[in-house]
């Protein structure tokens, strides 16, 4: 007969193997808070060695691998980012620092991706769902691109991957450059679709290297138009790492920016892609909500989010995210997990109260 310490043991194997296979951890950060700095002066945007940056407290943030939607991707490389942030009378900025083996700033092959990171803030009262919002609780999503930020000095395209390439002829473009015309040089802006229809990805060039988009749950992500792409940003890649800035002006005349003022505390939330490890899209690595502090906030202020300009939800309503939407996808996996649990324990249990054959 199998001992009841036995039996517990093995109880314990099991429970730990499982929360092993299901990258399951037994803790979780609570109550991060990035403190930013007020200066005086002008902000770095595009100096991510400058001085300026030590006047902010940096914080890691840590990251796990998004397994809650499909395409799940439970092998996700990024684990942390290292954040530092700014503001003065004007504007608001973050350093965003994480490690990389390698730098990718190119997606022009299908089968290549780049390194990215984006920032998510909020467009209600409370904590919408943390990946991507929910119905009710749109976010704003900053999103910061590798190969935008090397199309910056040249735009990249297909001929500069394939420089042997051969096109028998464009006969709305540029007849004597052929393959190697400018997209901007086609006399009908039919011909190129997703450039009529102001597609960011089309653009001959790129403004900034941070696409500003909206989201109010899974498969809603929504580019904000051409007009209203007001966010900066700046990365480098120097020693293995990353260091990426984001910056914008506190206040927007965009209804659907996050919104910011000094003596408040904000959400924000993280997620990072490895470019080299095939991460796009849903594959990532996610934060969980963290918390922003400007200034000094009185106990009255109590900000729980970036709510949006005209003091609605961010998606024309006027109720807060109902936050219960997305505890679904967390509580699900969980009793699942649990239920095996309990199921390898019960058959533990009743195999030890099997009689030992040998008596």
């Amino acid at each position: 007969m199998i001992t009841r310490s036995r039996l517990f043991l093995l109880t314990l194997l099991a429970l730990a193997g499982m929360l092993t296979f299901f990258k399951i951890p037994l803790a979780g950060s609570q109550g991060v808070t990035i403190a930013a700095a007020q200066v005086a002066g002008a902000l770095p945007l595009d100096d991510v060695a400058s001085a300026v940056w030590e006047e902010a407290t940096a914080v890691s943030i840590p990251l796990s691998a998004q397994i809650v939607a499909r395409p799940m991707f439970p092998d996700a490389n990024v684990k942390a980012v290292d954040v530092r942030a700014l503001y003065n009378d004007e504007q608001i900025a973050f350093l965003v620092t994480w490690e990389d083996e390698t730098m990718d700033d190119t997606a022009v092959r299908v089968q290549d991706f780049a390194d990215a990171v984006a920032i998510q803030f909020p467009l209600v009262e409370g904590q919408p769902f943390f990946c991507m919002g929910q119905q009710g609780g749109n976010v704003n999503i900053w999103h910061w691109k590798a190969d935008w930020q090397a199309g910056l000095a040249t735009r990249q395209d297909v001929d500069d991957v394939y420089p042997d390439m051969y096109v028998d002829g464009y006969t709305f473009a540029d007849t004597e450059a052929g393959a190697t015309a400018p997209v901007s040089s086609y006399e009908d802006i039919n011909y190129v679709p997703a450039m009529a229809a102001d597609n960011l990805f089309a653009s001959a060039s790129y403004a900034s290297p941070v696409e500003d988009l909206i989201a109010g749950s899974f498969g809603s992500l929504t580019s904000q138009p051409a007009e209203m792409q007001n966010v900066l940003g700046h990365g480098e890649f120097t020693d293995g790492k990353w260091r990426v800035i984001f910056a914008r002006d506190l206040q927007s005349p965009a209804a659907e920016d996050a919104q910011f003022e000094n003596n408040q505390v904000y959400q924000l939330a993280f997620a990072a892609w490895d470019g080299a490890n095939e991460e796009r899209n849903g594959q990532k690595s996610t934060s969980q909500w963290i918390s922003l502090q400007l200034g000094e906030p009185s106990a009255a202020s109590g900000a729980t989010g970036a709510a949006a300009a005209d003091g609605t939800d961010g998606s024309g309503g006027q109720s807060s995210a109902n936050t219960l939407e997305g505890l679904p996808y967390i509580f699900v996996p969980m009793l699942l997990v649990f239920g095996a649990i309990v199921a390898v324990a019960a058959g533990i249990w009743v195999f030890s109260r099997l009689p030992d054959p040998k008596k």
